[in-house]
């Protein structure tokens, strides 16, 4: 996020810049006036207008401060050794004779290295501290500085490998920096088109201590005096705080919404040196979602939080609303779990239906269904998807991972997590016990009661967790259910703005 606030950081890149500069005044060539007097007008109105502006944005923009875990730290670094290059640059300058020469000279590979060594330097701290305002502050004072430098250059004698730089810098740029400037203007853009007044509003990431464990969260909302909404995250152990705001932007008007990384996943891992970490049970689970409900009904002042879970969210929720109604207010399933039993069966059907009318062999996708009914495996039913899946495709899909990319609220943990539950082994090692009550309970069976009204929101082409599951259930149990025509799993991902205005819609009376 862009946040104002002083950069110790910044001033240090400041006074690396200055300072040799300084002392250059009383050391500078004889004929620089000269030279001066040939400089391009157009040059120095950006050379001027970047200095001005990467001055005051390296000072008063806090994200440029170290941070040990920054999905960016590897810039910062990479941006402090240019600095550190340009600070030998000047000592060799100062120990030559001072010439136009000297002056526009190459070191360590870096033509016009006086030009160059601190422009990429302030750069590439735009893009750690990722900010757009800087890295474009960076850009209009490269055009200015580095151009003027390169015609002093010219005029010098210096000679420059042009050809092979500009091939250099073409693919450096096309390959590297250009994606990454994009990548880092998206995220300032995601982040400034939903503005928080913070006054009245609440914009936090932090850390918040239940049942003896520091657990990550992402609030958001523009009134803290709206309802609260406790966003439950599906996976199992599969976090999207990161990317929870392209939903969230469309409920914040009217709602504080809390995203959460469950204890033994995502931030929530990291945080906590526990070896509790990979054996968290459901009654832990559900031990946790009572003790943060309590720290919110609390911290905002209401009698009651509205509940929302998505996939194996969701069936944590209702676990959850089921017994604590009088914490509850209502209760939101996206993707609803209902039984693994009923989904694989519903999944083999809808995809075997399919393939017959195609006249395609389902001999394995078959086999792979008995084996998963026989076995109620997990990774059976992976199994089983593999084959089914190439029948059960959803007319519009989810950008998730570009979504998480370009969020303004990434940072290294979310990708560390990612890595460590790539495999199904690792994936069970830190959610095994997790999965136990999901494959061996039917909500449609233990489950049927509520105080609370049930709402559900499901893709029509959600196969992960089938709509015909969740609306057999939702019939049962008297809710109220809306399908959104042609989208997956990941409904709310999908349609942002059409899935919270069905939010908005549901909870109008509540």
């Amino acid at each position: 996020m862009i946040e104002l606030g002083f950069s110790y950081v910044g001033l240090i890149f400041l006074l690396m810049l200055f300072v040799p500069n300084i002392i250059w005044i009383k050391n500078s060539p004889k004929d620089h006036a000269e030279y001066s007097k040939h400089e391009n007008r157009i040059l120095q109105i950006f050379e001027k207008a970047g200095q001005v502006l990467f001055v005051v944005l390296a000072l008063i923009f806090k994200g440029t401060n170290f941070r040990p875990h920054s999905l960016w730290l590897g810039w910062l670094i990479l941006a402090a050794l240019l600095m550190i290059l340009y600070e030998l640059f000047w000592v060799r300058y100062f120990k030559s004779s001072k010439t136009m020469a000297d002056m526009c000279a190459s070191f360590a590979g870096f033509p016009v290295a006086g030009a160059t060594l601190p422009v990429v330097a302030f750069l590439f701290l735009g893009i750690y501290s990722a900010n757009i305002f800087m890295i474009l502050s960076a850009i209009i004072f490269g055009i200015g500085h580095i151009g003027i430098l390169s015609s002093h250059a010219k005029r010098a004698g210096v000679k420059t490998k042009r050809k092979a730089l500009k091939i250099v810098v073409l693919v450096l740029s096309i390959l590297i920096l250009l994606p990454i400037v994009s990548i880092v203007a998206l995220r300032n853009i995601n982040w400034l088109s939903h503005p928080i007044d913070h006054d009245k509003g609440i914009e936090e990431s932090c850390y918040v201590n239940i049942n003896d464990q520091e657990q990550y969260l992402l609030i958001r909302g523009e009134d803290k005096t709206n309802p609260v909404i406790l966003y439950l995250h599906g996976g199992l152990g599969s976090p999207d705080s990161s990317m929870s705001y392209v939903f969230t932007n469309h409920l914040i008007d009217e709602y504080t919404v809390v995203c959460w990384d469950q204890r033994g996943c995502g931030r929530t891992y990291f945080a906590n040196n526990d070896p509790s970490n990979e054996k968290v049970d459901f009654d832990q689970a559900l031990s946790d979602v009572d003790g943060m409900v309590d720290y919110l009904r609390d911290r905002f002042k209401c009698e009651k939080v509205i509940i929302m879970g998505h996939s194996y969210g969701s069936f944590l929720g209702c676990s959850y609303v089921y017994s604590h109604s009088d914490k509850v207010s209502a209760f939101i399933g996206i993707g609803q779990f209902v039984s693994q039993s009923q989904a694989v069966q519903a999944e083999y059907d809808e995809a075997y239906k399919r393939a017959t009318a195609k006249g395609d062999d389902t001999t394995e996708m078959t086999k792979a269904y008995e084996k998963a009914i026989a076995t109620g495996d997990l990774e059976d039913g992976s199994t089983m998807s593999s084959f089914t899946g190439q029948y059960l495709k959803a007319e519009h899909s989810s950008h998730t991972v570009l979504d998480a990319i370009v969020s303004p609220y990434l940072g290294s943990d979310d990708f560390r997590w990612l890595t460590k539950i790539l495999s199904y082994d690792s994936f069970v090692k830190y959610c095994g016990k997790l999965m136990e009550p999901l494959l061996e309970e039917d909500l449609s069976e233990t489950k049927t009661e509520f105080d609370v009204p049930m709402f559900f929101i499901s893709g029509s082409d959600d196969w992960n967790c089938p709509c015909p599951v969740m609306i057999d259930y939702c019939e049962k149990i008297g809710g109220q259910y809306v399908l959104m025509e042609g989208y997956d799993h990941y409904v709310h991902a999908g349609c942002p703005e059409e899935f919270a205005k069905t939010v908005k819609n549901m909870l109008k009376d509540i």
